[in-house]
């Protein structure tokens, strides 16, 4: 660390800095800096001012690039690629008609976000991790999940679709135990299972008829309504939600705000 370097970038002089430099720490009356054999180094104090102070400035700069822009910047949303492929492109339309004005991209991705490296505004998620403090969330909706499968193999099976062969997701593999004991039923042996590297793969298989898989109301409801799927169980909450999680105040920007209300009117 070298506070001549830091003088240069500013246009001001070392003694500058550090006079700056002191003022500050008799303030806080705290040490942010130590020096050990000619060399400069950040305090535990110091280190946690510097990693706050940069998460500030950095909010910051984007607000003001995000006012410069007019808010005609396009929306970049990374969304759960299931939510993406069953829920989200096939009423993306619907948005686009209501708001000509955003731009939406969307990126498919699932679990914890890194807004520093993916350079997007909005992560929608199923809230089963955990998500750093400083970031902005919204609950979109209660996800209710239920088992499903194709209506003849239901019919087949005497309509008892907790006797019919389990398909599973390597993503959600707890899926059907959960499901179980939440829902304290008393769980027959079945006749085998299946399992699928992708949640969505799941969700076809059981279209397919291959099996029962548990499935979430919204991923599911199209198919339902369409007839390819029946869900003799209905479906109940399982504890989680759809988020929507943004390094900035939704407040800030009429396009998240805009997004966030859509969104909502849809499970309503």
């Amino acid at each position: 660390m070298n506070f001549g370097r830091a003088g240069d970038e500013l246009f001001v002089t070392h003694s500058a800095v550090s006079k700056q430099i002191r003022l500050l720490e008799e303030d806080l009356g705290v040490a942010l800096f130590e020096r050990r054999n000619r060399a400069v180094f950040l305090t535990d104090s110091g280190r946690r001012l510097l990693g706050t102070m940069s998460q500030v400035f950095r909010q910051i700069s984007e607000c003001c690039d995000e006012i410069k822009g007019g808010g005609s910047a396009p929306l970049v949303l990374s969304c759960e690629p299931t939510f993406t492929q069953r829920w989200l492109i096939r009423r993306l339309p619907q948005f686009n008609a209501l708001h000509p004005e955003i731009e939406v991209h969307v990126l498919a991705a699932g679990g914890p976000v890194s807004f520093d490296r993916s350079h997007i505004d909005l992560a929608l998620r199923r809230s089963d991790f955990s998500w750093p403090p400083e970031l902005f969330m919204e609950t979109v909706v209660e996800e209710r999940v239920g088992p499903v499968c194709a209506p003849g193999l239901l019919a087949s099976a005497g309509n008892d679709i907790l006797s019919l062969p389990r398909i599973h997701s390597a993503t959600r593999r707890d899926a059907w135990t959960r499901y179980i004991s939440d829902n304290q039923i008393a769980d027959p042996n079945p006749p085998g299972s299946q399992v699928f590297e992708h949640f969505y793969l799941s969700i076809e298989a059981a279209i397919a008829g291959l099996g029962a898989a548990i499935g979430p109301e919204p991923l599911v409801a199209d198919a339902v309504e369409s007839g390819q799927l029946v869900a003799p169980h209905g479906f109940s909450s399982n504890g989680y939600s759809y988020i929507l999680l943004s390094r900035l105040p939704f407040e800030g920007d009429a396009r998240k705000r805009s997004f966030l209300s859509w969104l909502r009117r849809q499970f309503k």
